[in-house]
């Protein structure tokens, strides 16, 4: 009864040992008498008890590592403290178990270094605008390195970048002296703003009220020209109408009385004025003055 126990146990014992199962998104290493024989896919697999054995495990999922803290020198010899997080995948399980002893340090190892480059071609103005240029040179440089090693660098982020006390003390002495510049200039584009509106404003102004005044006499000189040509027309029509009178029965009558009545009253006017006057010797032949204006119509008349 023993024997068969113990020959079932070590039956049961051999078949745990020669089946293997791997899960998703893993890989096994399998050394046959320490030597590689191949890789264990995920699901149910078989290997040769006490002649194989698994050496290594990998996984096969993307995996993030911390970049420690480190001190880098930039162009301008300013020291900063920077730190970052590295994204690795294993693609070649068998270079990632025999090319390199432990790819994780290596990894890390070369981005710090890297990074100590990177950042030492710069000056430190622009490590802080240019981190996507200094992310994809140390990708670019520990994928180039990383090949043999079957793992994959995905990318690589800086975290943080720590500038020494004093310096982060003169950058926001800058960054407020640029602020008072930015709302110095903003003010000053403020009043010029001002003074353009205010003489936009004075110039609109003096050209409306010229416009008003120009107006102003157009209508005025258009009421004048129409109040002389009222007056003309009038006069022009009383002379037509004293002209008609005057052919008809009594007319040159009347204009005989007229005239003596207005020789008598320029006369009277021109006595009152002064005290001195020259007077005609047929001053009191008022006939022979109004005959001497008659005959002046007729003449006119005639024409």
């Amino acid at each position: 009864m023993y024997p068969t126990l113990a020959i079932t146990l070590l039956v049961v014992v051999v078949i745990m040992m020669a089946v293997k199962v791997v899960p998703q998104q893993k890989a096994y290493i399998v050394e046959r008498l320490g030597k590689f024989t191949g890789t264990l896919q995920p699901g149910i697999n078989f290997i040769i008890p006490f002649f194989d054995r698994i050496a290594y495990k990998h996984g096969l999922k993307e995996q993030a590592y911390d970049i420690h803290e480190q001190i880098c020198i930039t162009r301008d010899n300013v020291q900063v403290r920077v730190d970052g997080v590295i994204f690795l995948q294993v693609v070649d399980p068998q270079k990632a178990s025999y090319g390199i002893n432990d790819y994780v340090f290596a990894v890390t190892q070369l981005a710090q270094t890297t990074m100590r480059s990177e950042i030492g071609k710069i000056d430190l103005d622009k490590t802080f605008v240019e981190r996507m240029v200094i992310n994809l040179a140390v990708v670019a440089a520990i994928d180039e390195a990383a090949i043999g090693w079957g793992v994959k660098v995905l990318r690589y982020e800086i975290k943080n970048i720590t500038p020494p006390t004093t310096v982060l003390q003169a950058m926001e002495k800058q960054m407020q002296a640029e602020r008072e510049k930015r709302s110095v200039i903003l003010e000053s584009e403020g009043k010029k703003q001002f003074a353009i509106n205010v003489a936009e404003g004075e110039k609109e102004r003096v050209v409306l009220e010229s416009e008003a005044q120009k107006l102003q006499q157009i209508n005025k000189a258009e009421g004048e020209a129409s109040a002389i040509k009222a007056v003309a027309e009038a006069t022009a029509e009383g002379i037509r109408l004293v002209a008609s009178a005057i052919k008809e029965k009594g007319g040159m009558e009347a204009v005989q009385l007229k005239v003596a009545e207005n020789y008598i009253d320029q006369f009277g006017k021109l006595a009152k004025s002064t005290n001195t006057m020259i007077l005609p010797s047929n001053l009191a032949d008022v006939s022979a003055v109004i005959a001497t204006a008659m005959s002046v119509i007729k003449q006119q008349e005639t024409k």
